[in-house]
């Protein structure tokens, strides 16, 4: 199932009120975070508000969907490049900070005309540059400190603050809407078979339905079985009369009456079939 902005912010949330590791009483950057994202290794002990936002896209199946990077702007350039980069705020999108929107980054959980609710990495409470774990921070739209925001490509779309902003068309499933009944008629019912050569309406219905050659089948499997079954009776009645004074002739000569009475009442029937 494709990963939606809920799942990414499902698993923000459960993040919140962590916090990083401290040495001689300052906080020291060390977090989970960092080792835990293949490539990111390297970025222990510094900023971590970029790769809280890698791993978060990692854990929710969403990895594809954000830049993997410990770099804000570097994440910038990643949704500009890809042309998924707006102004305004969207549900689960990556919001940045600063410069260029290069000093810090979170995800944005809400919005209203007036502010964003994001959950944030590397922050704190205070509003100091010494962040020091993962808050729900809320935050005016319009604040100057806010640069702008990355769309996730999710399949289901984004909810955006941006009038401009359109979601790509969803792919249609060709098989939507067909039932079984619309497949059998499809392949049964569809004329597409030539008809055999004995069928008494090949000048004016020169192609069958499948449908149409199956009943042909069963009606001549049923003739042949009929024929069968009146030529062993036939057998069994001669093989009682050998031998016992019996015109044999006369008898023969009505068992293929019988027969040929039997076939055409067949015929007839599977006519009506």
């Amino acid at each position: 199932m494709a990963v939606t902005a809920a799942d990414v912010i499902r698993i923000a949330t459960a993040e919140v009120g962590y916090h990083e590791g401290k040495s001689n009483g300052h906080w020291n950057n060390q977090q989970r975070y960092s080792p835990a994202v293949p490539g990111l290794e390297w970025s222990q002990n510094q900023a971590w508000c970029a790769t809280f936002c890698s791993w978060v896209a990692m854990t929710a199946g969403a990895a594809a969907l954000f830049p993997r990077t410990a770099s804000c702007a570097v994440g910038v350039a990643w949704f500009k490049g890809k042309h998924q980069w707006s102004e305004y705020p969207a549900i689960g999108a990556q919001v940045f900070f600063g410069s260029g929107g290069g000093s810090h980054t979170g995800l944005v959980v809400d919005y209203d005309a007036t502010t964003i609710t994001t959950i944030e990495g590397n922050t704190n409470t205070s509003g100091s540059a010494e962040g020091d774990g993962v808050y729900r921070k809320t935050r005016q739209r319009r604040d100057a400190y806010v640069y702008g925001y990355g769309y996730p490509a999710y399949a289901a779309g984004i909810k955006s603050a941006d009038p401009n902003w359109k979601n790509p068309s969803k792919e249609e499933d060709p098989m939507a809407g067909i039932t079984k009944a619309d497949i059998y008629d499809a392949v049964w019912k569809t004329d597409a078979i030539a008809a055999p050569a004995t069928s008494t309406t090949i000048k004016t219905n020169p192609t069958w339905a499948p449908a149409s050659i199956l009943v042909d089948i069963v009606n001549n499997v049923r003739a042949i079985r009929s024929a069968e079954a009146a030529q062993t009776a036939a057998i069994t009645a001669l093989a009682k009369l050998v031998g016992s004074g019996v015109d044999t002739a006369a008898v023969v000569a009505a068992v293929e009456a019988a027969i040929e009475n039997a076939v055409i009442d067949v015929n007839i029937n599977s006519k009506d079939a």
